[in-house]
């Protein structure tokens, strides 16, 4: 079990960034296993996280349970589901600063193209089956990794340009699902354990309330500036996983 002021320290930060995000405020979920990894192995953040995921999702899921793209999520929960299963087969032979890698690029390559090409610049996206099918499988799959499956969910969404409330419900209905099917095969796996989950429950409180925070503050956020803050925020991630990924192997 694990212990230590600062452990719990940066266990409470990530768990609330987790809970806000779970709120509809973009990307912070994705800092939170770069953030408990401060303290333990990502391997074992990414564990201990997983349960604080799925707990603000059932809180998640009823604040926006009027709010959301159904056609999006009829493409993207299979795609997702796929993604989970892919990233289960191949856990052991896949090296998880490769994926991290992956996603930061990907991230960073969206952000970077969204820019300098300007939000106007195209006419908004359609929900398509080709694409929602490939970036929901890749974001499935990362999701499974590192709880990183933002960047290229967003890769297929962001160009729909969808109201604000829509996306965030939908992004919220998704990632709990995923969370939800993620939860077998991290059991499998050895990552989750009542020593965990002991460890993680006096976070709860916390992680709740800053779902509710969160829901709140995506609700008065004017929707430009909701963008932004997805596309600043996904550019910083990116870049941290790039980071990551290059100091592993440093």
């Amino acid at each position: 079990m694990d212990g230590g002021l600062f452990f719990y320290a940066v266990a409470l930060i990530a768990a609330v960034l987790v809970g806000a995000s779970k709120g509809g405020l973009p990307m912070v979920g994705m800092l939170g296993v770069p953030v408990l990894a401060l303290a333990t192995s990502p391997v074992h953040a990414a564990g201990l996280l997983l349960p604080i995921f799925v707990v603000t999702d059932m809180f998640g899921l009823w604040a926006y349970r009027r709010e959301f793209d159904r056609r999006n999520l009829m493409i993207l929960v299979p795609a997702t589901t796929l993604g989970v299963a892919i990233g289960w087969a191949t856990a052991s032979i896949v090296p998880e600063w490769l994926v991290t890698l992956f996603v930061g690029l990907i991230g960073l390559a969206f952000s970077l193209n969204y820019w300098l090409r300007g939000r106007h610049a195209v006419a908004p996206h359609q929900a398509d089956i080709p694409r929602g099918v490939f970036w929901g499988t890749v974001s499935g799959f990362t999701s499974f990794v590192s709880h990183a499956g933002a960047p290229p969910y967003q890769m297929y969404v962001l160009p729909q340009r969808l109201d604000k409330m829509i996306y965030a419900g939908t992004t919220t209905i998704l990632f709990a699902i995923v969370n939800a099917v993620k939860l077998v095969p991290y059991w499998a796996l050895g990552q989750l354990s009542l020593a965990n989950l002991k460890t993680v429950a006096a976070l709860f409180p916390f992680a709740i309330a800053a779902t509710f925070a969160g829901v709140r503050l995506t609700r008065v956020i004017p929707q430009e500036l909701f963008y932004r803050l997805v596309i600043g925020a996904l550019f910083l991630v990116s870049l941290k996983l790039i980071y990551d990924a290059v100091m592993a192997q440093a």
